[in-house]
């Protein structure tokens, strides 16, 4: 067992209220410079839509993430054979089609303008060209036309669904959409990493934040294609890449990431992991149908003592441990199962998991008014206006079980507070719907307190950070990417 350590996340989709404060944070922090000014480390799409860049989980078009080959993880987007030709040409790069021509407005008209019977108008200006410019894309341009055919169609994510599954969703009166807030997922597995040359990519060892040395970096921007979540960007004035950081330096100082800090739904949750690096390389090859429960099964219990002791043999600090231990996200995702990591199918293990939305039920009008009832306790899950074969598509790489069983849990949860606080439903109903849910009134509680209760202190339990163990602090460490976090226990080969 070789334990280490990972800063790790969940989103509670159900707590988002798509106001974006997030990447405002982000972007005044980190991305308001030259160079940056389409690059949104942290952003919110609207789904069903397209995403920034545009269909950005369309792996037929981007080739991100691993594939398993002869029994080997191999890169989609790259390989000895591929590199120098894609310095010239990568198809599986994005474009600024794809993502969208940055733009401003002409302020000053607004004090130029010559005397009029009309205000004057600052009339929008591309930041490439500093010419007028047509808008026709944005970091999240599904959101106004979120749900409707005319942009949601094209979502990779609705190619489970029938036919009948897809008019329902559009059908204009049964519109639905949520917000799904992406950052880089800080992945235990980063097809990023693997694929920089220049081996400018790599892993903390003491939290796992997977960072970019600027100075190593030569621009060959084999990290953009491999990202399935296309999550690191090329800088065209500095010529370097640059990605989220997970805002390190508050987290060194013991505040949460500007994007966590300023949300105003309360959604994120950040804590570490304590993980078994041994099973990277096995787990990321399990086939789709399990991956979810092999991801898991590499969390190890904080509260075990021969994990503790192999942790503290691997030089983790005791204040890690304990941090562990206190973890909302060891919570969310190991004990109560109902956080789901994005396209683990892409098999780079990411290290943000979500707690999928419950969306409104399908109903039908009759003559006597709205019908929505059933017999089954679960009804409205199995027939929510987001499908979930389209949750599967998203959180379970196609398989419903794992997203039924969040769901199903966290329905449990409401109506078990439901004949607390209103008392209209009586508890043998509750007590038959815990059970079917996989769960007890104990837990329901612990599950509405953090969900809805919880202080700051309960969302971020930010560990020490030990910088003076880092081995970054005292060594190159590049040369020690295989053994500071990144899993894998032979060196990487490179070269030709």
């Amino acid at each position: 067992m070789d334990v280490r350590s990972q800063i790790s996340m969940v989103f509670h989709l159900d707590k988002c209220i798509g106001c974006h404060t997030c990447s405002i944070a982000c972007k005044n922090i980190w991305t308001d410079r030259k160079g940056t000014e389409y690059m949104w480390w942290n952003n919110v799409e609207t789904k069903p839509g397209t995403g920034y860049p545009t269909k950005w989980e369309d792996q037929e078009k981007y080739r991100g993430g691993w594939e398993v080959k002869n029994g080997a993880l191999s890169l989609k987007s790259t390989g000895r054979g591929q590199l120098i030709a894609n310095i010239f040409h990568n198809p599986s790069l994005p474009g600024m089609d794809d993502y969208y021509e940055p733009w401003t407005y002409k302020y000053q008209d607004l004090f130029d303008a010559p005397e009029g019977p009309d205000q004057p108008t600052a009339l929008p200006i591309s930041m490439v060209t500093g010419k007028y410019i047509d808008v026709e894309a944005g970091p999240n341009w599904d959101d106004d036309l979120g749900g409707s055919p005319i942009y949601a169609e094209n979502d990779p994510n609705l190619d489970g669904l029938t036919p009948e599954q897809r008019q329902q969703l559009f059908a204009i009166e049964r519109l639905v959409f949520f917000y799904f807030p992406r950052i880089c997922n800080h992945c235990l597995n980063p097809a990023c990493v693997a694929a920089c040359p220049s081996g400018a990519l790599y892993k903390r060892g003491e939290d796992g934040i997977v960072l970019l040395d600027q100075k190593r970096c030569r621009a060959w921007r084999s990290c953009v294609a491999a990202c399935p979540y296309k999550k690191t960007y090329f800088n065209w004035n500095t010529g370097k890449s640059e990605k989220c950081i997970l805002c390190y330096p508050r987290l060194e100082t013991d505040q949460a990431p500007a994007c966590f800090h300023s949300c105003v739904g309360r959604i994120r949750y950040l804590g570490v992991l304590l993980y078994d690096a041994e099973m990277i390389e096995t787990i990321a090859k399990t086939d789709d149908a399990n991956l979810i429960d092999a991801h898991r099964s590499m969390i190890l219990d904080p509260f075990n003592p021969k994990v503790i002791e192999a942790a503290k043999k691997n030089g983790i600090h005791e204040s890690t441990i304990q941090a562990a231990q206190k973890s909302p996200v060891y919570q969310f995702v190991k004990v109560w199962k109902i956080a789901l990591p994005p396209h683990i199918e892409f098999r780079t293990l990411p290290m943000l998991f979500y707690v999928p939305s419950m969306s409104p039920v399908m109903a039908s009008r009759t003559e006597d008014g709205i019908l929505n009832s059933s017999d089954d306790l679960f009804h409205d899950i199995e027939s929510s206006r987001v499908p979930l074969a389209y949750l599967a598509k998203l959180f379970g790489a196609g398989h419903d079980g794992k997203v039924r069983y969040a769901l199903r849990k966290q329905k449990a949860v409401r109506m078990y507070r439901r004949m607390v606080t209103v008392g209209d439903i009586d508890q043998e109903t509750v007590d038959h719907m815990l059970r079917e849910a996989d769960t007890t009134a104990e837990e329901a509680e612990a599950i509405y307190r953090l969900t809805s209760l919880c202080t700051f202190n309960d969302r971020f339990v930010i560990p020490p950070a030990h910088r003076e163990v880092a081995i970054e602090m005292m060594k190159d460490p590049c040369e020690h990417k295989s053994s500071v976090g990144f899993g894998f226990l032979s060196p990487p080969k490179r070269g030709f």
